[in-house]
């Protein structure tokens, strides 16, 4: 892990460090949109294929139905079923709490103006499989899209060797009501979800996480569907004074680096001491680590910055916008003012970023890659669409319709201006079957 001295960061390379760019792969451009064009002409047969050569499986069929999943589910072991049990409570409590009415606002006499919240009728959720098993991600997912009231929720995650899925996601499908989970990972999963195939059916939204080749299916397909947020590699940054413990921050930063090789662990110190002391609390950890391979891979491709002080630490914490920001100090309640661009924050010593990942309530599927200064992270409101009224009475169109009426006119647009005016002096009885009346 290579150290800066932040004083010393010219703003090019402050950008640099910041940046977190990945070499453009165009094999893998050129790999997804074949994938997205094969799926979309052969529809299923294409899905079984894409599992027979990059899964190694031949399924018999693209999913699993309700008493399967069930079967599957009930080979889970009873502390895996409760922690399960006590996270879903947790998130479902806090996603729950996001639902809200908002009321009518009288912009002016008679003009009312408010909101409603319609649930996006499908949407897709992406599990990832590869190299690590996510009941956790199914939770975030699935959850704010059941309380959001989504009437279609289509699953899919990559199968095992054995052709199936593992008892963690299954449990996860039983306790969440889920009925079928489709057997197909990648970006076939991203490209059948987007347009349709004979067996899955075709979402609005589709969510999550995954590879780069998911990521950039993902980008390619939103011309079709929408999608969560832009995604990259996992990434977090502690802030550490020396109120924090070195133990703890090493161990935050190899579990961030334990996802992958490209995920980045970022130490931002106002002591070069903290920053000694996480160093060789990282090696210790680190070598007892059963994915200490690639997690050392992520920390050989992180940095730590000294700064002179906490303000100086916010502001390049601010310019890296990270996913998951630690504040290891006591005094972090100084500091949460001051924080523009995060996608989650954990305050405090004893907050660990785990608790976010899994189980604390709040979301864990985040903006990345300085998305965080644009991005929210996913909750209840990413399943909802904002829907605008507003409802006018004669004395309110009379109070806003010469307004509308001079600013139609100054653009230009003689229709939008006469869809008021013929109102008015229908109202006023001009040229209206009352003015009629009144003549004869």
């Amino acid at each position: 892990m290579k150290i800066y001295n932040y004083t010393d960061l010219s703003k090019s390379k402050i950008e640099e460090l910041c940046s977190r760019q990945i070499e453009d792969d165009k094999l893998v451009e050129e790999r997804v949109r074949d994938i997205i064009s094969t799926v979309k002409k052969d529809g299923d047969q294409a899905l079984f294929n894409f599992a027979k050569a990059f899964d190694k499986v031949d399924l018999e069929k693209l999913f699993l139905n309700a008493e399967e999943l069930k079967a599957i589910a009930s080979t889970i072991p009873v502390e895996a079923k409760n922690a399960i049990d006590t996270a879903y409570q947790n998130i479902k409590t806090f996603h729950q709490s996001q639902l809200k009415t908002e009321d009518k606002i009288e912009t002016m006499p008679g003009v009312v103006c408010w909101r409603e919240s319609r649930a996006i009728e499908k949407v897709g959720l992406y599990i990832p499989g590869g190299t690590a098993v996510l009941p956790s991600t199914f939770l975030m997912l699935a959850t704010p899209a059941i309380i959001a009231g989504c009437k279609e929720i289509v699953v899919c995650s990559p199968p095992q060797s054995d052709g199936k899925t593992n008892c963690y996601l299954a449990y996860c499908a039983v306790l969440l009501g889920i009925e079928k989970l489709f057997l197909i990972g990648g970006a076939q999963a991203v490209a059948a979800m987007a347009f349709g195939t004979e067996s899955v059916p075709q979402v609005y939204k589709i969510f999550g996480p995954g590879n780069r080749y998911v990521t950039t299916a993902k980008t390619m397909v939103q011309n079709k569907v929408a999608i969560d947020m832009p995604a990259g590699p996992s990434e977090v940054l502690v802030i550490a004074d020396e109120t924090a413990n070195p133990s703890f921050i090493a161990a935050d930063l190899l579990a961030q680096a334990e996802h992958g090789t490209d995920s980045q662990a970022i130490l931002v110190s106002t002591s070069n001491q903290i920053i000694a002391e996480t160093l060789k609390a990282i090696e210790n950890q680190l070598a007892i680590l059963p994915r200490k391979e690639i997690a050392a891979k992520a920390i050989a491709n992180s940095y730590a910055v000294l700064v002179e002080n906490l303000d100086e630490a916010m502001q390049f914490s601010n310019e890296y916008a990270p996913e998951h920001l630690i504040l290891a100090t006591e005094h972090f309640k100084s500091l949460t003012p001051l924080i523009i661009n995060a996608g989650s924050v954990f305050l405090g010593n004893f907050t660990p970023e785990s608790v976010g990942d899994y189980a604390s309530g709040t979301n864990h599927t985040l903006p990345t890659s300085g998305f965080a200064k644009a991005y929210s992270g996913v909750s209840t409101d990413a399943f909802l669409k904002k829907i605008t009224f507003q409802q006018l009475s004669a004395t309110g169109l009379n109070n806003i319709g010469p307004t509308v009426e001079i600013l139609a006119a100054a653009e230009g647009l003689e229709a939008h201006k006469n869809a008021v005016s013929i109102r008015l002096n229908f109202e006023s009885g001009v040229g209206s079957p009352k003015s009629e009346d009144k003549t004869t």
